[in-house]
């Protein structure tokens, strides 16, 4: 009886210990390819809903900075979209997520430019993994 007591111990630790360090090995992994793919691909809808005009007359009066940030929002657009096409791996998606975040960067600029509310304006909260 003491023996089944013992044994049903040691393996309820053994397998707490277990559970625990697979917990912790996993915080310390990188992120995989389909986590990098779905983190870049929310950066991309963000940046492209972004572009979409919520009043096109505050975009048509644009002073030139501002068109100048609307066009550099849009070619980050434009070329996040190509890399996403064709990326495959953890670093080509990071890459892709950077371009979108510098595009909502140029965005942001524009529509302070514009007087439009900066709350409205899509974010990217950074997370650090």
């Amino acid at each position: 009886m003491v023996f089944t007591i013992a044994l049903s111990v040691l393996l309820i630790i053994g397998a707490t210990a277990c559970v625990l360090a697979q917990r912790r090995s996993r915080r310390n992994r990188p992120p995989s390819d389909l986590d990098a793919e779905a983190e870049a691909n929310h950066a991309l809808v963000r940046l492209t809903g972004g572009l979409v005009p919520p009043n096109a007359r505050a975009w048509s009066s644009a002073n030139a900075d501002t068109d100048r940030a609307l066009t550099r929002a849009a070619e980050c657009q434009r070329e996040a979209r190509t890399r996403l096409a064709t990326a495959r791996t953890a670093a080509e998606y990071a890459e892709v997520t950077r371009l979108a975040r510098e595009g909502l960067d140029h965005l942001r600029v524009a529509r302070a430019g514009l007087g439009l509310d900066s709350t409205a304006a899509p974010a990217l909260a950074t997370t650090a993994r």
